[in-house]
């Protein structure tokens, strides 16, 4: 009995497949270009796979000697920043050094000139014979000595007035234009101690 029902049901769906075959025959011919067409892309559509979409490309790990090189390389970096601030500070603690060594004596040589002017002002003034030979010994020696140290004189008597290095006291009617804005005399003599002013020149300018 099944069996004769399946029969029954393949003749009944052969004879809708037929019906409709001969159906679209009937219709207009661009009705039935149009239903061909259908028919072509559903079976292109059908047939044609579906793309997968690839996956998110996974960010390679760095092998252990590609680590090792990159950590070379950050060492490295470190190293030679250190080195330069090392460096650095070598450099102004040397500088530094030297600048308090060669300042070391400036309070002492400082206190002492106002020494050296009485001296310089009594053998200028003296008259013959009042200052001995030993005297005068004694003087070139503490000169020669400071001298050594750094200690240098100023020459500032007909040098153009310069305000960084002379103090002026006073104001003098220049004798001729030429002299106009130079030191005409010096009142007290200026020093310097390894190239830095320790004490001014007073000096008197013509004007």
């Amino acid at each position: 009995m099944a069996k004769l029902l399946n029969i029954i049901e393949n003749y009944k769906n052969k004879a809708k497949r037929k019906l409709k075959m001969e159906n679209k025959d009937e219709l207009p011919v661009e009705e039935q270009e149009i239903t061909q067409d259908t028919d072509i892309v559903s079976e292109n559509i059908e047939e044609t796979p579906t793309e997968e979409v690839p996956a998110t490309e996974e960010v390679p790990e760095l092998t252990e000697a590609e680590k090792l090189q990159a950590e070379l390389y950050e060492l490295k970096d470190k190293y030679l920043r250190l080195y330069s601030d090392f460096d650095n500070f070598r450099k102004r603690t040397a500088k530094e050094k030297l600048e308090m060594i060669q300042s070391a004596s400036e309070r002492v040589i400082v206190d002492i000139l106002p020494v050296i002017d009485d001296i310089e002002r009594a053998t200028a003034n003296a008259q013959e014979g009042e200052i001995t030979e030993g005297i005068s010994l004694i003087f070139n020696k503490l000169s020669n000595t400071l001298a050594s140290k750094g200690l240098k004189p100023m020459d500032a008597k007909g040098t153009v007035f310069n305000a960084d290095i002379h103090e002026a006291i006073t104001q003098f009617p220049a004798p001729t234009e030429e002299d106009k804005g130079k030191v005409f005399d010096v009142v007290e003599k200026g020093y310097y101690l390894n190239e830095k002013v320790i004490r001014f020149a007073k000096v008197v300018v013509a004007n």
